[in-house]
């Protein structure tokens, strides 16, 4: 058995994520840093050091280089008995040590790694000979799982000349897809912190997902200096991967730590792309929280140092633990609680599950068989008077008079959308009297008790959970559907396109903005206990849709609705 995996009857393991970098004596980034950050993921951090360094936040005064087999030592103790789930590299000084780090890892079959290939350092002061950047290229390289260059670094992989001015962002993409097609890594992230950028909506235009088309510049001047975007790229596909830019002194070790979030966001078995989006929401607000102190822990950690660029601040997330006492840290930022909850891996694949079902990709093409869609139909009239009395049960469970108002109103637009849907059913052959009449499939009765028993159990909060993936799923859905422009997706060529254009209505597109607005406020501050419930509530109801699907799919077949006896 390989030694880094666990045997099916050994009790469960935290994370571990393995950090094969330099000590940076002043903690500001190397081993040092990863380990804060790592820490703040509520990973089990371990190290592998590959040179001593005597430096501060004004610069490196020397170097000590690990020899070789004294560093293979320090790999196989940790991966001989803890075993790890990731593998992090930072500086590794010396093309000895490439060797054994690249040796070593495919010796141990380890297959996920973020690569920080770090060659110069803030200051300016080189950190891998050149000699020793073939052997990189060479060796350690097609083996990576992850790269992460900043802009210099990939211009050294590529060989290209150190005075070439990089100011645009399709260089930066230009550069990621060479680097993953010639040079061999799975996934390529290249860093844009060397390459601020203004943003300027483009008025009128949208981008191909439909949203507003922005076009980015490098910024000049300070006041310029907007947004930082990192290009990541799959081989397949080209993602931006923005945030705000931050103007401050604080940014030492900001391409370990980031790496090290990575790293760690994947042994907490996010994909690839997540654990980006997830590291560089982390290190964004590490470094507003030196501009913007919201502890006052955080105020003492933005002044170390005198030099030019004083260490990030790795420990915001913990900083808030100790304000906050039994509050949990934030897992998110302000108004990131959604995005956050569809990539949580308990939701991830039912929430696929739910918006990719068979159902609703022969709704998509046309293909359906028309009496499955009339099943449906039927069952969702008498969804949706269950959905109405969970409203209702809202409006009860709610302690202001704004929020009753709110859900008397959800109410009212359910009876309207009724009589609407009773008109759409008309148009396949189904009456009122039979919508009346019929009995709930058992998947309708399951799903819709499943939400008002939430209701009458938990919270408003959890209530609202319960029904949002309702809400939330079907204009994905329909929004997939239409984007999707397939030959049949036409008013004339796919009987399902109403359907499909009643969810991305700009009535629903709005309530789903007031219901995202609603539930985003309601989570501050909440408990991570609580936001563990919620995910548990969130995800059953994503099941719950699917099996709603699965309903018409396969009992669609029987015809008509069954008669009440």
């Amino acid at each position: 058995m390989n030694s880094t995996s666990i045997d099916s009857n050994d009790p469960p393991q935290a994370p571990r994520v393995l950090t094969i970098a330099g000590s940076d004596s002043s903690g500001g980034a190397g081993i040092e840093a990863d380990l804060k950050v790592l820490t703040a993921h509520g990973v089990y951090g371990m190290t592998a050091i590959t040179a001593l360094t005597a430096q501060n936040t004004k610069g490196v005064n020397g170097i000590h280089i690990v020899p070789g087999e004294f560093l293979k030592q320090e790999i196989e103790a940790g991966l001989e008995d803890v075993g790890v789930d990731v593998v992090k590299t930072g500086m590794l000084a010396s093309e000895e040590n490439i060797r054994v780090v690249a040796e070593t890892l495919s010796k141990y079959g380890i297959e996920k790694t973020v690569i920080d290939p770090v060659m110069i350092s803030t200051s300016n002061h080189q950190l891998l000979p050149d000699s020793a950047i073939s052997t990189y290229i060479t060796e350690l390289l097609p083996i990576t799982f992850l790269l992460t260059p900043n802009i210099p670094e990939a211009k050294r992989l590529l060989s290209l000349d150190p005075s070439l001015d990089i100011n645009t962002l399709d260089q930066c993409i230009s550069m990621a897809k060479r680097i993953r097609d010639e040079l061999g890594p799975k996934n390529v992230l290249v860093k844009g912190g060397h390459l601020p950028f203004k943003k300027t909506a483009v008025e009128g235009e949208k981008d191909g997902n439909g949203n507003q088309k922005y076009v980015y510049t490098a910024a000049r001047e300070i006041g310029e200096k907007r947004v930082s975007v990192d290009v990541y790229y799959d081989g397949q596909e080209v993602t931006l991967v923005e945030v705000e830019w931050v103007d401050t002194r604080c940014t030492h070790g900001t391409g370990c730590s980031l790496a090290s979030a990575i790293a760690a966001n994947l042994s907490l078995g996010h994909p690839p792309l997540t654990s980006v989006r997830l590291a560089s929401t982390f290190i964004s607000t590490s470094l507003k929280s030196t501009t913007h102190p919201s502890t006052p822990f955080s105020t003492l950690f933005s002044h170390i140092g005198t030099g030019q660029a004083g260490p990030i601040n790795h420990l915001h997330r913990i900083h808030h633990l100790l304000q906050l006492a039994e509050t949990a840290a934030p897992l998110f930022p302000q108004g990131g609680f959604i995005e956050w909850l569809l990539e949580h891996p308990k939701v991830r694949n039912v929430w696929h599950e739910y918006t990719h079902h068979e159902f609703v990709e022969r709704m998509g093409d046309g293909t359906l068989e028309l009496d499955r869609f009339k099943f449906y139909l039927e069952q969702d009239y008498l969804f949706l008077v269950q959905f109405a009395r969970s409203h209702s049960l809202a409006g009860y469970k709610s302690k202001k008079l704004e929020d009753i108002a709110k859900s008397a109103s959800i109410v009212l637009h359910i009876q309207r959308e009724m009589a609407l849907h009773i008109g759409y059913c008309a148009s396949f052959g189904i009456t009122k009297e039979e919508l009346e009449s019929g009995v709930e499939h058992q998947a309708c009765t399951a799903y819709t008790r499943f939400v008002l028993d939430t209701g009458h159990t938990g919270s408003y909060l959890h209530l609202q959970i319960a029904m949002l993936p309702c809400l939330l799923g079907y204009y994905d859905i329909a929004s997939r559907l239409y984007n999707a422009r397939t030959t049949k997706t036409t008013e004339e060529g796919n009987i399902y396109y109403k359907w499909i254009k009643n969810y991305i209505s700009d009535d629903y597109a709005q309530a789903v903005v007031n219901g995202m607005r609603l539930v985003e406020k309601s989570v501050e501050g909440i408990g991570r206990t609580v936001l563990e419930e919620l995910v548990d509530v969130f995800a059953v109801a994503c099941r719950m849709e699917a099996g709603f699907w699965e309903m018409g799919l396969r009992k669609g077949g029987t015809g008509a609705i069954m008669a009440a006896k």
